[in-house]
């Protein structure tokens, strides 16, 4: 079966014809298929980090669940991969191979005993600088011509020694060289530090609550990986006249801001892709002025690139359409799965807020956060952040929001929902189970006879040199 791209996209495109620019809300859905057949081991050239710092010996277990879930990883990598163990502290060194930091061994049945003794070997001493540790991956990884690079790196604590390698110099540095998921345990992680690395880096941020559950979430992770096909698709976002991109950020499976690439704007680079997808949120400003009322307009057009000699064919671009009206009914209408995803991004920033008023020590305005994002985790069906905000809260109702704050709150509990708040569900289908009047699934493009201008089909002018679309 060959590789195939699906891209599709669901709007409302009715807006309102008073005067002022207008936001056009999308979410562009991204679906790769029949990607099982390349080779996995050499696709894929992998370092693991691994906390070292002092902390992760209180208690014991948790350095215990961090060696053995690392060498979990390694008995899975295939033979032929890449791959090198990073000792992270306050410095970061190979633990394995243990000769230069440049170098990485190649799995076989050696050389993972051989890995999976120096990580048994590990001590923990020290503090924690995660700059350190990405910018040695970043060294690692920089030589090796496996498609997909990837770091899995695993911490209990904080950035405390970040002036000895300042984090966001080195996530400047190696953006776009690896993908980094990022992993907390224990009580004292920082969700935060997770999102910047994860969000950075094209990755995931996730954490453990018991430290023996951690080989299996790493066993998972490492069985994606290795079923990651096609490294890299970038989707593009064309405007037109009158309209000016404003954001795109990743929806589903994970929140995400997406950055444009310096010297294309309107590109979006993503990562390591599997039979999996993904969703995007796209915004543009449509201005109405000197724009044909009534008319189906081109504001936008949405297209995936594939890298270049790659076998995967790219989908044909989507169009996203605006039509200004004056029928209130029409323009009042929300697409679904733009509301589905507009939920999910009010709940974080209620989350958020939360955390900063709780740190602040103001309960009152913590509890009312909080209650604000039950109310919205329950219209989005968010079933993992409604069990962790439970742990912070009594639910008394959730529709309605009403909670009071628990008094046994755990600090990590918040932490755990910050990084939970991250992640999102499917959403409905493009236009919903009873679509919308100004649901746009999916206009189709065609040229314009006179001009060549790409316009939507059901358009009866060109907006470019006014042409009636049908003359002959």
């Amino acid at each position: 079966m060959d590789t195939t791209i699906g891209l599709a996209v669901s709007q409302q495109k009715y807006l309102p014809a008073g005067a002022g620019e207008k936001d056009l809300h999308a979410i562009v859905t991204v679906e790769v298929s029949g990607a099982e057949g390349a080779a996995p081991g050499p696709a894929l050239a992998e370092v693991l980090v691994i906390d070292c710092s002092s902390s992760m010996e209180r208690p014991e277990e948790k350095f215990r669940a961090a060696k053995n879930a690392a060498v979990a990883a390694l008995q899975l990598l295939p033979d032929g991969t890449p791959f090198a163990v990073v000792a992270g502290t306050h410095r970061a060194v190979t633990a394995y191979p243990p000769d230069g930091e440049r170098a990485m061994a190649v799995a076989g049945a050696a050389t993972r005993a051989a890995a999976e003794a120096a990580v048994h070997g590990l001590v923990a001493a020290g503090g924690t600088c995660v700059g350190s540790w990405l910018d040695l991956s970043g060294r690692l990884l920089g030589g090796q011509p496996a498609p997909i690079r990837h770091v899995l790196m695993l911490t209990d604590g904080r950035n405390e020694h970040d002036h000895f390698r300042p984090l966001a110099d080195v996530l400047a540095a190696v953006a776009g060289q690896f993908v980094c998921d990022a992993w907390g345990i224990g009580e004292d992680w920082d969700a935060r530090l997770l999102l910047q690395v994860a969000g950075a880096l094209h990755g995931g941020a996730d954490a453990v609550r018991e430290e023996s559950a951690l080989v299996g979430a790493y066993e998972q992770l490492v069985r994606g990986l290795l079923a990651k096909a096609v490294p890299e698709l970038t989707l593009t976002v064309g405007t037109l006249p009158g309209s000016r991109l404003r954001y795109v950020r990743q929806t589903f499976p994970t929140e995400a801001p997406l950055t444009a690439q310096a010297a294309e704007p309107g590109t979006y680079l993503t990562r390591a892709w599997g039979n999996e997808l993904r969703r995007y949120h796209v915004c543009v400003t449509v201005d109405p002025e000197g724009q044909l009322h009534g008319e189906e307009l081109l504001a936008a057009e949405i297209g995936v690139r594939t890298p270049v000699g790659a076998p995967v064919p790219p989908p044909d671009p989507v169009p996203l359409v605006v039509h200004w009206t004056d029928d209130p009914v029409l323009s009042g209408v929300t697409d679904e799965q733009v509301l589905h995803f507009q939920l999910y991004e009010q709940l974080g920033q209620a989350v958020a807020d939360a955390a900063d008023a709780y740190q602040r020590r103001a309960p009152d305005r913590a509890a009312e956060h909080l209650g604000r994002a039950v109310g919205l985790a329950h219209r989005a069906g968010a079933r993992r952040q409604l069990a962790e905000l439970r742990r912070l809260v009594e639910i008394h109702d959730a529709a309605a929001g009403q909670v009071s704050l628990r008094r046994d709150i755990k600090p990590v509990d918040f932490q755990h929902l910050i990084t939970a708040s991250s992640h999102s569900t499917y959403g409905p289908e493009p236009g919903g189970p009873a679509p919308d009047p100004g649901t746009q699934p999916g206009a189709v493009l065609a040229p314009c006879p006179a001009c060549g201008r790409r316009v939507p089909v059901k358009a009866r002018f060109c907006p470019r040199c006014g042409r009636t679309l049908g003359e002959s």
